[in-house]
């Protein structure tokens, strides 16, 4: 696999993730993108011995987009931080079956994870062990077919963005696990992390960045 290199510096580096690739490795035993990302940087710089790369957040294997890393331990501490603190906007781009009840709105749900299952339930009102979510959601796109989102999450739980747009009669094209009728042929889903936008954690630099979606025919159809 080639990197699709979005940003880099000497303390951060940034990928356009394909869908299907894991950030880092899981009990399947594919090679994680992490792996990929070291073999860059020790090949591009010339860099001997062990290469260091922290994974500051995570993307879900079927969801494409950016994928932040650090190149530095100082970056990853406070990265790890500015995501702990919310100090890290990331906007999501959704490809959905059904048009959502308002264009623009924010959900707020109460989640819970199966371990077994890696999946997350949800339910509007507060129970035992749920954890509160909340998104920002608008429709800005409209294909033949589907409907695009744009989708600003304000907390980070286990996939998040797929139960709440689900529990409202919005699954994600692909996401049979959370309710859309079928696969993509790929294993995709058609949810994108579009953009990120922090200050840089160590040069306090303004930094905005932006993943072209995938080159599918449905993505295509809004760009």
């Amino acid at each position: 696999m080639k990197l699709d290199i979005l940003y880099e510096d000497n303390h951060i580096i940034a990928i356009n993730k394909p869908s299907g690739a894991l950030a880092q490795g899981d009990k399947t035993g594919d090679e994680p993108i992490v792996e990929l990302v070291k073999a860059y940087v020790k090949n591009k710089y010339d860099k001997p011995g062990a290469v260091f790369i922290g994974i500051p957040h995570r993307l879900d294997r079927p969801t494409s987009g950016i994928l932040l890393f650090a190149r530095t331990s100082k970056a990853l501490t406070r990265l790890n931080q500015m995501f702990k603190d919310k100090l890290i906007q990331k906007t999501y781009w959704a490809v959905v079956k059904n048009s959502p009840p308002e264009k623009e709105a924010k959900l707020t749900h109460y989640l819970k994870k199966n371990q077994a299952k890696n999946k997350s339930f949800a339910k509007d009102q507060a129970f035992n062990q749920g954890l509160k979510c909340e998104l920002n959601y608008s429709l800005i796109g409209k294909s033949k077919t589907y409907y695009l989102l744009e989708v600003k999450p304000l907390t980070g739980r286990h996939h998040q963005i797929r139960v709440q747009l689900s529990s409202i009669g919005c699954p994600i094209k692909g996401d049979t696990k959370y309710g859309f009728d079928r696969p993509n042929e790929d294993k995709s889903i058609h949810l994108h992390a579009r953009h990120i936008a922090f200050i840089h954690p160590v040069s306090k630099e303004d930094i905005s960045i932006t993943a072209p979606v995938p080159e599918d025919t449905v993505w295509q159809a809004f760009v």
